[in-house]
């Protein structure tokens, strides 16, 4: 394992911000671990652990040390006739699991294709799409504790999972590292169509029975469409989360607002489309210098070019007091700013 000095970001960040870490290493096998845990310059300095580098915004040079997670492996753990228990590790790439799983038959994380970063990852920011979420099959996840290096095995409920939440957001943040994710998935075919476009694009795909394969490319086919590829535009993900409010504010805004997009969640509330908000607010398609409002979907901000992270900071609030001053809505990030 090595430490390296006065590293550029730049590729390990999808938003492609150009900063630099002090120090930086890279978890390559489960041995550099202890290395990791026991090395003088993890005592001295900030810790930051990415996978991919997506869903981060670095506002600024990095003075710690940055640490890169690579480490890769899937284990079928148990099956029988009904479902199969599978533990990945937190390098393996998000996609990369999720075309296993469909190569295999097991259903559950198809709607979850094509989201960006590593499996280590998934259950810190909770992701989903399309009316999933991680938090739906994760069994466990298998982490160790910075300060003692103890190992701490956490089950689906002691992880507090919520929307784009989890206790390794609040609690436990900065205090473990992921090591591999244990998911639960199933062997009958059930999917979960009725949300946003899906049922649309598979009944233009084909008119034959659905199937795991063709659910997994209708989701990647949306999101071909909706979403820029970070190779080629600078981003980092949807950079708002959709705000939840109480039933009584979501009627408010309804009788001010008749054409609001929202989804019940019941005894909750509702999820409003912060996208559909922040397009109201004229800003899709907008851009300043080299940051900008993607032009087909109004949650993402992206780099045009050389932009500076405080330089994509500064426009998103920009975006966040329009949507305050037009829906008396505060929307928060989800992208997390560094």
């Amino acid at each position: 394992m090595e430490f390296k000095q006065n590293v550029s970001l730049k590729p390990f960040n999808t938003f492609g911000i150009d900063i630099t870490s002090r120090y930086f290493a890279e978890i390559n096998v489960e041995d550099d671990y202890p290395k990791l845990l026991s090395a003088p310059l993890l005592k001295e300095n900030r810790l930051l652990i990415i996978g991919e580098g997506s869903n981060i915004l670095f506002s600024s040079d990095f003075d710690g040390l940055v640490v890169k997670i690579n480490t890769k492996g899937i284990e079928i753990l148990a099956e029988n006739s009904d479902e199969v228990t599978i533990k990945a590790q937190a390098g393996e790439k998000w996609e990369d699991f999720v075309k296993f799983c469909i190569s295999k038959k097991y259903t559950g994380v198809e709607n979850l294709s094509m989201i960006p970063g590593n499996v280590g990852s998934s259950p810190v920011q909770n992701i989903g799409a399309y009316g999933v979420e991680v938090k739906d099959v994760i069994q466990e996840v298998e982490t160790l504790e910075i300060e003692s290096g103890k190992k701490i095995i956490l089950s689906n409920a002691e992880c507090k999972f919520g929307y784009r939440n989890s206790i390794f957001k609040n609690e436990l943040k900065d205090k473990i590292i992921i090591t591999s994710v244990t998911f639960k998935l199933s062997k009958k075919a059930y999917f979960s169509v009725s949300y946003g476009s899906i049922a649309k694009e598979l009944r233009s795909m084909c008119s034959k029975r659905v199937t795991l394969e063709n659910v997994g490319e209708a989701v990647c086919n949306l999101r071909t469409q909706k979403l820029p590829d970070p190779k080629v535009l600078g981003n980092g993900g949807s950079f708002f989360k959709n705000p939840i409010v109480s039933s009584e504010k979501y009627e408010n805004l309804k009788s001010l607002f008749p054409n609001i997009i929202a989804y019940e969640m019941p005894g909750i509330g509702y999820k409003l489309a912060a996208g559909w908000m922040i397009e109201q607010c004229q800003w899709k398609g907008k851009r300043l210098g080299n940051v900008g409002v993607y032009d087909k979907q109004a949650l993402i901000i992206v780099n045009y070019g050389e932009a500076k992270g405080t330089e994509v900071l500064e426009f998103a609030e920009k975006i966040r007091e329009s949507v305050q001053q037009k829906f008396d809505i505060k929307l928060d990030f989800e992208i997390n700013v560094i």
